[in-house]
């Protein structure tokens, strides 16, 4: 078992839950379930399982993982950001442990989780989706979340951070209905997030290279292009440049909704907000 903590974000995740946490189990000295006031069964599964669980009010991620750090008095040597639809693999856990142990005394602080994105219930390998990195686990005290309303990163204040080699799975057990109901909700909070930041510099220092390149292509140029041309471009390089056709069915909707609604979405919310000269606020909880 890794000298790590594992930190859970939820709200109404009874169907993602239970097979999360057991995925953690054996590589976690602690799990730490922050809820945001659930009304199904999460907490009571999550606490039958073992799991510590605080309940805190959502702002945003980044607000609600900081008052993980802050409030739940973490002193392993490790911890993980993990969402209640990711799952660990036997190799990923077995990697995680691994690491984690190889690298108490280096300078390594960080480590890139892999996850394959699952959509209606297929493994997508195309369309620059596979595999996703992400920074997820690092050193007690040596990053932080950032405060934003969207894209929030993992920074590290110090140190390298390492890729994993292993890939863990992405699983929501929900149907696309709450897909749908979930990408408003994310619109809401990009619309905000570019709003946010759009007269700002950038800052890329210390992102992981994945999430630098992911947010250099966002502002850099996907936000320089057209509104009515960027939908477009985003839907040709992922569903033909990057090989989305090859997932079937499954592929053409993902590429599609991506880009011809989520990211469409996005659009007309930032142009609602500037045509009515309003502020977009925080969109609280999902559910």
């Amino acid at each position: 078992m890794a000298n790590l903590t594992t930190i859970i974000l939820t709200k109404n995740e009874e169907m993602n839950i239970k097979n999360c946490i057991q995925s953690v189990q054996n590589v976690s000295k602690r799990i730490i379930v922050i809820d945001s006031f659930s009304s199904d069964l999460t907490v009571e599964i999550a606490k039958s399982l073992g799991a510590e669980v605080y309940q805190n009010e959502f702002v945003n991620y980044g607000n609600q993982f900081q008052y993980a750090l802050d409030n739940t008095n973490i002193k392993t040597q490790w911890v993980f950001r993990f969402d209640a639809d990711e799952r660990l693999t036997k190799e990923s856990s077995s990697e995680i442990e691994k690491l984690c142990f190889e690298n108490r005394d280096t300078d390594i602080n960080g480590i890139i989780f892999k996850l394959e994105v699952n959509f209606l219930g297929r493994k997508l390998k195309h369309g620059g989706t596979y595999p996703f990195k992400k920074l997820c686990i690092f050193k007690t005290g040596h990053a932080f979340m950032e405060t934003r309303s969207m894209d929030e990163q993992i920074v590290l204040l110090n140190g390298k951070a390492i890729e994993m080699k292993s890939i863990s799975e992405h699983k929501d057990y929900r149907d696309l209905t709450y897909w749908i109901s979930k990408h408003n909700w994310y619109a809401t909070r990009a619309a905000k997030d570019y709003l946010d930041f759009e007269n700002e510099k950038i800052d890329y220092n210390n992102l992981d290279f994945s999430a630098k390149i992911r947010r250099f292509l966002k502002y850099k140029l996907y936000y320089k292009m057209p509104q009515g041309t960027r939908s477009l471009i985003y839907f040709i390089y992922r569903y033909i440049i990057k090989l989305g056709f090859l997932d079937g069915k499954e592929g053409y909707y993902y590429a599609f909704f991506q880009a011809y609604w989520y990211r469409v979405l996005v659009d007309a919310k930032i142009f609602e907000a500037k045509k009515n000269n309003t502020k977009i606020d925080e969109a609280g909880s999902l559910n």
